[in-house]
């Protein structure tokens, strides 16, 4: 009767696996992708965008570098 009872669990543990297979399979249907040209421009946008901050931090940084400097000087 164990074997019996074992047998049930393993059935219904890859029964529940198939399934859990099955909707995701299913979910992923769903997905809207985007288009390559959607995802080219986004990507150039995102890429000009952190350009500029790095630019805008590196002048940010030098000019608090120079003042620093600057301020160890006078004191």
């Amino acid at each position: 009767m164990a074997e019996n009872e074992k047998t049930s669990k393993v059935k219904s543990f890859f029964s529940r696996a198939f399934a859990w297979l099955r909707s995701v399979k299913s979910e992923l249907k769903k997905i809207v992708w985007t288009s390559p040209k959607a995802l080219r421009t986004n990507t150039i946008m995102v890429i000009v965008v952190l350009a500029i901050a790095a630019a805008a931090t590196g002048v940010i940084d030098t000019i608090f570098s120079k003042f620093i400097y600057i301020l160890g000087i006078l004191i």
